[in-house]
């Protein structure tokens, strides 16, 4: 029921009919849909599991990951404390002019305005093909200096296929880091980063809660920004076959906090035919993860060999993450 009530907000959609350019973009390995804002989910080929929309894709296995049910991936950028603020999400409301889109096969760069704020999302491959990137900037156009600390919130609903509505969801790397201001398991936030979201039940750094119906939500914070000055972070976006693959891509592109979604049949990562699907930030003020799988990708064999050989060895990291966030 919540799922229906989220999808029926979208006709309450603040978009000029100019914003109605999306593309669907892919390296090969990842595929993502990419609507007129910058957030995710848009209609696109149907999935494995039978999803209509496009959001977070792998494109060998075919499983989707953020759109079926809510297509609630989405972000917000804000000045704390003011009524300045700007966001998009396709399934809770968005408030934002376009001003630009543009994109190739692998590429695409959605620019908006709202709130004395302009955002730019430059979507490309990263330096792993496990991932794609997404260069955030954040720049005050307003022809003011802003007195108050700058906002950016970016939020998905985890819909892990094949078993959709029921997966587990990760956080790591937010204790310590200088530029998050929360995190908790409520992928179905409102982007505008002025509300307030409340959890799930599940905060801070946590590992494996679920499966249930659930997914990630970060909130950011920067310092204040003068006339014409930017901020910037990047995102990440990715599948990968094993937790370890997961870890050594976001290790490869320097990433520093992140979440995992897996399937309910999938909570160590590694499952034959199954994905850790993944989002990650860096540039946030946190700890860059540790490259321990540096090309990021296990050859097919060596991917066979980790299933019959090394049958612990996703708990074996598991515990690793415990230890490390403890």
């Amino acid at each position: 029921m919540r799922k229906i009530l989220l999808l029926a907000a979208t006709a309450a959609l603040l978009i000029p009919a100019a914003a109605n350019a999306q593309a669907i973009i892919t390296n090969g390995t990842i595929g993502l849909g990419v609507d007129a804002g910058g957030q995710l989910n848009i209609p696109g080929p149907t999935s494995r599991g039978g999803t209509g929309s496009y959001g977070l894709r792998d494109i060998a296995t075919g499983w989707e990951a953020t759109a079926p049910g809510c297509l609630c991936e989405g972000w917000g950028a804000a000045v704390q404390g003011t009524g300045n603020t700007v966001y998009a999400n396709n399934a809770v409301g968005s408030s934002f002019t376009a001003v630009s889109f543009a994109s190739t096969a692998t590429t695409a760069t959605a620019v908006v305005t709202g709130g004395g704020l302009t955002v730019t999302h430059a979507f490309s491959p990263s330096a792993t093909p496990l991932l794609y990137q997404v260069d955030v900037t954040i720049t005050n156009t307003s022809g003011a200096d802003f007195a108050d600390k700058t906002l950016y919130r970016r939020t998905m609903d985890w819909d892990i296929e094949p078993t959709a509505f029921r997966e587990f969801s990760t956080i790591q790397g937010t204790t310590g880091a200088a530029n998050v201001l929360a995190a908790n398991n409520n992928g179905f936030c409102d982007s505008n980063a002025l509300v307030f979201c409340s959890s799930l039940g599940a905060t801070g750094d946590f590992i494996d809660v679920g499966p249930t119906d659930h997914g990630a939500n970060f909130d950011f914070i920067f310092d204040a920004l003068k006339a014409g000055a930017s901020q910037k972070l990047t995102i990440f976006y990715g599948a990968a076959p094993t937790e370890r693959a997961a870890l050594g891509a976001l290790g490869n592109v320097g990433a520093e906090i992140y979440s995992f979604g897996q399937s309910s049949d999938d909570m160590l990562g590694g499952t034959p035919d199954r994905r850790t699907f993944i989002f990650g930030f860096k540039g946030v003020g946190g700890v860059i993860i540790p490259d321990d799988d540096p090309l990021g990708v296990p050859e097919p064999t060596s991917w066979a060999l980790m299933i019959m050989g090394f049958g612990f060895a996703g708990a074996a990291i598991r515990r690793r993450r415990v230890q490390t966030a403890a």
